[in-house]
């Protein structure tokens, strides 16, 4: 088969059909590309580029904003680490380079009360947009067959992890669900709004790509009349809004979010990731159960991605199995650790495109 485009194999992934090969992605962490540069890899080229992996753009909270805006500010900065506020109104501390989340110290949303003055900065205006990029990129996108990915952030997850805490906003779901309902519908507005001003402008995408970590180890952090009433609703609207324009619906959730597949198939979802092998989901098993109503890309245990024995014999299991009818993304089961070394990621790319050669 002759080599496809990343755009053309998305494209028959969708359709349930089998590409010249598996597509493979990534997401690296800050102090994972700064360990490669160190081995070698040079300056001013992209990672991805540099190991010639698939072609996967995205238009993410740097291009599409739906934060507060808050003032932004550097408390404190050493050589190793740095507290910020963030647009978000969120006091940070994270490590340099990036290799972690980051820990949360204080957040200017707090409450009912907090919430609508956050809610008041949050109205949809053409200055969210990062109209530079897109005129300076879209077509040269386009012209090198790239899927092109729209990744804003809204709902659920934000909300917690970003805005005012997971403890407080699953108290507030439990006692007080009015404001955390209103904050997550809210987000979903202003995205929608935004992602409506730029396809309005002639800049099509290819997914809409949405993050919302539902679960843990364990399983969900909350239950499912709770999703039902409260997180389903904007999700839906999410997904009928990309159906509406042709184009793919794509949730991002760690954890083990098993309990919840059925129902987001249900809602049209069409791919799911990163397949959380330590968190207890079973990638093939997904793929056996989903395969036919999911695309699925992940599955591949970053815990083991420090010993090239251990990775290269998951992924002689794992790839010829998830592969099979199409459907299926290679990556990692979350992101590249900065223990993955340069050589070790090469060895793994080579091995993904010999597999998973159709």
């Amino acid at each position: 088969m002759r080599a496809m485009t990343t755009h053309q194999r998305m494209q028959r992934l969708y359709e349930r059909r089998e590409p010249d090969q598996v597509p493979i992605t990534d997401w690296a962490w800050e102090s994972t590309i700064w360990r490669w540069r160190r081995e070698g890899m040079p300056q001013g080229l992209g990672w991805d580029r540099f190991f010639d992996i698939d072609r996967f753009v995205y238009l993410s909270v740097a291009d599409i904003n739906t934060s507060p805006r808050f003032e932004q500010r550097v408390i404190e900065e050493t050589d190793t680490y740095r507290i910020e506020v963030d647009q978000w109104g969120v006091t940070k501390k994270n490590f340099k380079p990036v290799s972690s989340t980051p820990a949360y110290l204080d957040f200017e949303v707090k409450d009912a009360d907090t919430w609508r003055a956050a809610k008041q900065r949050m109205q949809p205006s053409r200055d969210r947009i990062n109209w530079e990029k897109l005129r300076t990129n879209w077509k040269t996108w386009r012209e090198e067959g790239a899927w092109i990915i729209v990744a804003p952030w809204y709902g659920y997850d934000v909300v917690s992890t970003r805005m005012c805490g997971t403890e407080t906003i699953l108290a507030a779901m439990a006692n007080d669900p009015e404001w955390a309902v209103n904050a997550f519908n809210h987000g979903c507005d202003l995205t929608l709004a935004l992602l409506d001003m730029v396809w309005d402008e002639g800049y099509s995408f290819d997914e809409l790509f949405f993050f919302d970590d539902m679960a843990y180890k364990k399983g969900m952090f909350f239950s499912k009349r709770m999703w039902r009433e409260m997180v389903m609703p904007y999700q839906k609207r999410a997904i009928d809004w990309a159906h509406a324009h042709g184009i793919k619906a794509h949730l991002h959730c760690c954890g083990n979010i098993s309990a919840l597949i059925p129902e987001l198939i249900d809602l049209g979802l069409d791919a799911l990731n990163p397949l959380e092998v330590k968190a207890g989901m079973d990638p093939t098993g997904k793929k056996r159960l989903y395969g036919k109503d999911l695309v699925l890309k992940g599955g591949c245990n970053a815990l083991l991605w420090d010993d090239w024995e251990k990775v290269e014999a998951q992924m002689k299991t794992l790839i010829p199995g998830m592969m099979e009818g199409g459907g299926y993304i290679f990556s990692s089961d979350h992101s590249i650790p900065d223990y993955t070394s340069l050589e070790t990621y090469r060895r793994i790319v080579a091995l993904a495109r010999a597999l998973g050669k159709y």
